[in-house]
C-alpha cells in the first residue's frame, strides 16, 4: 500500500452531492482558494498561527508530538461569533483514549481570528453542513494542529478510527514538511466501503459527514532518520444544538 495515493477530489459543484452518497468530499486547494474568495497571502497569513502552538499536556499515550490551540464559535448564516473559552469534552463513545476529560487549551490567537478569511471560512463550510442537515446555528470548535516527529513518530488520530459526536468534520491540509505517512482514511460506519488517500496539497480539504463514516490519520516519520518533520491541519466540527459537554 501507497502513502502516496491521490486523493479523489470533486468539483466544487459537486460538493453536495458527494456528501450525500458517499459521507465524504474532497476538494482542491485550488477550488478552496476560490470557494474561499481568498488569495494565496491571505491563507499563508492564516497559516502563519501554527508556529506558536503550545504543546498538548494531555496526550495519555505519554507522546509528545502535539501542539494545538483550541478555540469555539456559533455560526449562524454569515454572522460568527466566537464564544467564551471552554474546554473541549468528547464522551468515551467516541473518543476511548481521550475521551471524558476537560481538556482546557489555549485558545487561538485574537489576531488570527480577526483576519478577514477567518469568519468566511468559517461561514462557508456553515453552508455546505446547513446544505447536509438543514439551515441552523452551528456549535464550531476550531483545531489547529501541528503534529511533529520530537518522539520519532507522530500520531495525528492516537484514538485510531473514530467519529467525533458531530455533523459534520472539516480538515484542512496547510503543510507537511519533511515526512512520511500521513495517510488519511475514511470508511463507513456500518459497513464494509472505504477509501485510503493522502492529502498532500497545502489547503485541500476533506469534508466528513461525521454520522455516516468514520476516519483515521495513519502516524507520520521524518523522511530522514536524522531529520525533523510536522503536519499542520486545521479541523473544524460543526454540531447542532450546543457543544459537545453542555
Amino acid at each position: 500500500m501507497t502513502s502516496q495515493f491521490q486523493p479523489p477530489y470533486v468539483p466544487l459543484a459537486g460538493l453536495d452531492q458527494s456528501l450525500k452518497t458517499q459521507g465524504f468530499a474532497l476538494i482542491s486547494a485550488a477550488d478552496v482558494q476560490q470557494w474561499l474568495s481568498a488569495t494565496p497571502d491571505e491563507l499563508q497569513a492564516l497559516h502563519s498561527g501554527w508556529n506558536d502552538l503550545p504543546a498538548d499536556g494531555y496526550l495519555k499515550d505519554g507522546g509528545h508530538y502535539r501542539r494545538r490551540r483550541h478555540s469555539c464559535f456559533e455560526v449562524r448564516g454569515e454572522q460568527v461569533q466566537q464564544v467564551p473559552h471552554r474546554a473541549h469534552w468528547q464522551p468515551l463513545e467516541y473518543n476511548a483514549l481521550h475521551g471524558g476529560m476537560q481538556r482546557l487549551f489555549e485558545p487561538m490567537d485574537p489576531a488570527l481570528v480577526a483576519r478577514p478569511v477567518w469568519p468566511r471560512l468559517l461561514g462557508r463550510v456553515g453552508a455546505v453542513v446547513s446544505a447536509l442537515r438543514g439551515e441552523q446555528p452551528w456549535f464550531v470548535e476550531a483545531h489547529t494542529f501541528r503534529i511533529d516527529t520530537t518522539d520519532g513518530i507522530g500520531r495525528p488520530t492516537p484514538e485510531g478510527a473514530h467519529r467525533d459526536g458531530v455533523d459534520l468534520v472539516a480538515v484542512f491540509m496547510l503543510e507537511r514538511h519533511l515526512i512520511k505517512g500521513g495517510e488519511s482514511r475514511v470508511f463507513e460506519a456500518n459497513g464494509p466501503a472505504g477509501q485510503r488517500f493522502t492529502l498532500l496539497e497545502p489547503w485541500s480539504l476533506l469534508l466528513l459527514d461525521d454520522q455516516r463514516v468514520i476516519h483515521e490519520s495513519t502516524p507520520i516519520q521524518p523522511l530522514q532518520a536524522d531529520g525533523f518533520g510536522w503536519r499542520d491541519t486545521l479541523v473544524l466540527t460543526y454540531r447542532a444544538g450546543g457543544f459537545q459537554g453542555d
